[in-house]
């Protein structure tokens, strides 16, 4: 199967979706609900690298990655054998009957390398990164004894009932109100959409005093169990959190006795050139208090983690985190080999590697288009904004829209992102190789160049 692994984009159905994958799609419209919703021709047969093999036998390059779950790739050995060697065992073991040490070993490690605030530090484990964003706020709840929080414009968070009341884009919670109380929205620095004529300084400056605004409008900062930050938004647009505003929302989490909460779901495991993008806040002295991670935490089996100092998750409720599938025993088998493969294969120093690579690409040879507004992320996790006019930075979904459709009938999965859809996000796994990305790279430009001109 090495073949795969190392195979570039190639299309050989006269149209996609070809005649089995037709017939599967056709067979998931009728046995699964609409609201899951999938645009692509793609229905997979096996995967190994960043490549996939779909069942007519057309081969993609796979940029989205699961959105964040493959960060090492489809198909690792490590993590099967792991997981065939936990299965030859057993499944599964409750938390709260049993113990097993599988668990007990991936929070060791995760409070090793995790860089939150304390000396001491604990994991607890869940399935999603919903359930671990939820399962943050009410440790932060249960510690503070407070019973608001703040998120941000642009932010997703998940989809349970607290989640989609913290997540901004409500078209992910269309009709399911009501929605819980104690939930209040700043303005997230999105220094691209800034204010005209403010510089970065400027700009930062009027995001913290809309920050600020909260609460006076809002909530009292002694109501304040805690701020939620991604430090790079996913679906609103990838956005980063400028340092310096990390700084000061830090120091007003310390003035106030809020803690501070970064949401990794998507940045976490490698993508930003470190762990954690949380490490890069440590460094500048204002790590969180509390971090939620998932997506590639176990390599694409379903696990999420919450880890705080001692004194923060000991403070919590009995009885009032946990469940039954959480921590799963093949997930912690799977998920201690992902981590020790990114430290093996040095997956971090590979993030950088390949984000300036597509950088430097989109700036310069997409940029030629004019249609280029933005480009921005941290090591790999990178997003490609584009406009209208750059002028005017009038968003462009059309053309978003229609290169995630031109890119798939070529080989290459992308997928948009963004308040205004007109975002193309970058998740390509870290194993890729350097012929493939540069096989991805030219049928973006191919693509963007017939777009571009079929939208004339």
């Amino acid at each position: 199967m090495t073949e795969l692994r190392n195979a570039l984009p190639c299309i050989q159905t006269e149209t996609l979706p070809g005649p089995k994958a037709r017939a599967i799609i056709d067979r998931r419209a009728e046995a699964i609900p609409n609201a899951i919703r999938c645009g692509y021709p793609l229905v997979v047969k096996r995967g190994e690298g960043a490549m996939v093999e779909d069942v007519d036998g057309n081969l993609f390059l796979d940029w989205v990655g699961g959105v964040g779950v493959l960060n090492v790739g489809y198909s690792q050995q490590p993590m099967i054998d792991a997981v065939k060697a936990q299965a030859d065992q057993y499944f599964h073991v409750m938390m709260n009957i049993g113990t097993h040490e599988g668990y007990v070993k991936l929070a060791e490690k995760m409070n090793e390398i995790v860089p939150v605030r304390g000396d001491k530090k604990k994991t607890m484990f869940v399935n999603s990164g919903a359930e671990a964003d939820e399962n943050a706020v009410k440790i932060a709840r249960g510690y503070t004894k407070r019973p608001n929080i703040i998120v941000f414009s642009g932010a997703f968070h998940g989809r349970t009932l607290m989640t989609m009341a913290m997540t901004s884009k409500k078209a992910y919670a269309y009709g399911m109100g009501p929605f819980p109380d104690g939930v209040y929205r700043a303005e997230f620095p999105y220094l691209y959409r800034a204010p005209k004529g403010y510089n970065e300084s400027e700009a930062v400056d009027y995001y913290l005093k809309r920050l600020e605004a909260v609460f006076e409008e809002c909530s009292a900062p002694d109501y304040v169990a805690a701020i939620v930050v991604e430090p790079v938004q996913g679906e609103g647009g990838f956005v980063p959190a400028p340092m310096e505003w990390v700084k000061a929302v830090r120091q007003i989490c310390d003035k106030y006795g809020i803690l501070l909460i970064a949401d990794e779901v998507q940045t976490g495991f490698a993508r930003s050139g470190k762990m954690f993008v949380s490490q890069y806040w440590k460094e500048a002295g204002c790590a969180p208090d509390i971090m939620t991670s998932a997506k590639s935490i176990a390599g694409g089996l379903p696990l999420s983690a919450v880890t705080a100092s001692a004194e923060i998750m000991d403070a919590c409720p009995a009885g009032t985190i946990g469940g039954t599938y959480c921590g799963n025993a093949m997930a912690c088998a799977s998920a201690l080999e992902v981590i020790q493969f990114i430290e093996d294969h040095k997956l971090c120093d590979r993030a950088l590697e390949i984000g300036k690579k597509v950088m430097d690409f989109y700036e310069t040879e997409l940029g030629a288009f004019g249609v280029v507004g933005d480009v921005r992320g941290i090591g790999s996790f990178i997003g490609l904004e584009l406009v209208k006019d750059p002028e005017t930075k009038e968003p462009y979904p059309e053309l978003v829209t229609a290169m995630v459709k031109k890119t798939a009938q070529k080989g290459l999965i992308i997928e948009s992102c963004g308040t205004y859809g007109n975002t193309i996000r970058f998740l390509c796994p870290l194993v890729v190789t350097d012929k493939q990305l540069d096989a991805g790279l030219a049928i973006m430009k191919e693509s963007m160049a017939e777009c571009l001109e079929e939208l004339k």
